[in-house]
């Protein structure tokens, strides 16, 4: 017989957790750190081959200020929110108003509507690529903002309308019945009872959304060519051919890229664990 192992008391347990968790936050945060100590160095040491040694002088506001002076990043960050914000806004609003349809009404296509949604998020956006460019290019949105956010919005509809129906349908029908009973209109039930209590998840969709498009790298290469209409992921790359080995300016963009993701999700902290634990306990 084997023999039963031996189990830790639950403050033994908690106690060797806890002090493995600055281990692991160490080397979770280890790749930024070293970005972040790259783009703090002075040109002289990246010239000079010090790239991962202790810094000989700190150049901190020279290079985040030359990454500005230097190149488009401004207007490289300005088309990331000018394609972003309105992404977001057009895809969970359609995304509300379709998972409201398919998680109240009981309709004959309603279960193949759904299927078709859920299965529009398993097709390889890469096998895409082809048509899509074309298709921007025949309607004059390719090399265009506007290109960008309408077909960013199309792709995460689906994934949107998914994840609002789930939570849609989670709700007590029994609230949406009684403002029927009592003759409240439906346009007045979805923005007054459904909206308020599923704020939560919007504002966990909301942050998803605005993580993925503005990371996004791969159609921000499909759909652009020139300078004019790039986002920052993009524009980085455009960064590294221009600054050639000055790797410690394109740190300092790469830096200033991910900067509004972590903003935004710290700003909707709240709202976005209790959109991702709605539903968990009932």
């Amino acid at each position: 017989m084997f023999p039963r192992p031996i189990e830790k008391s639950a403050p033994a347990a908690r106690a060797a957790y806890q002090s493995l968790l600055p281990v692991a936050l160490i080397v979770w945060l280890l790749p930024l750190l070293a970005i972040f100590m790259t783009s703090i160095r002075s040109a002289k040491d990246i010239n000079s081959g010090n790239v991962f040694g202790w810094p000989s002088e700190f150049a901190l506001i020279e290079n985040y200020t030359a990454v500005f002076t230097q190149s488009a990043a401004a207007q490289y960050m300005l088309n990331s929110v000018l394609i972003t914000v309105p992404t977001v806004i057009l895809s969970v609003a359609l995304a509300c108003l379709a998972g409201y349809a398919l998680a109240i009404y009981r309709f004959r296509v309603a279960l193949p509507l759904f299927f078709l949604f859920v299965a529009g998020n398993f097709i390889p956006f890469q096998i895409l690529m082809v048509p899509v460019r074309d298709l921007s290019v025949r309607t004059g949105l390719y090399d265009t903002i506007a290109g960008q956010f309408l077909f960013h919005a199309a792709f995460q509809t689906g994934f949107c309308t998914l994840f609002m129906r789930n939570f849609i349908k989670a709700l007590p029908f029994d609230l949406i019945e009684s403002a029927r009973i009592e003759g409240v209109k439906e346009w007045k039930i979805f923005w007054y009872v459904v909206l308020p209590l599923v704020r939560p998840a919007i504002a966990a969709l909301s942050v998803l959304i605005f993580t993925f498009v503005w990371n996004d790298f791969f159609w921000a290469n499909v759909l652009t060519q020139g300078e004019s209409a790039k986002p920052i992921t993009a524009g980085v790359r455009a960064l590294n051919g221009q600054f050639v080995n000055n790797w410690h300016l394109v740190s300092a963009a790469s830096l200033l890229a991910a900067l509004p993701p972590v903003v935004c999700f710290f700003l909707m902290q709240r709202h976005f664990i209790a959109g991702l634990t709605m539903g968990a306990v009932k």
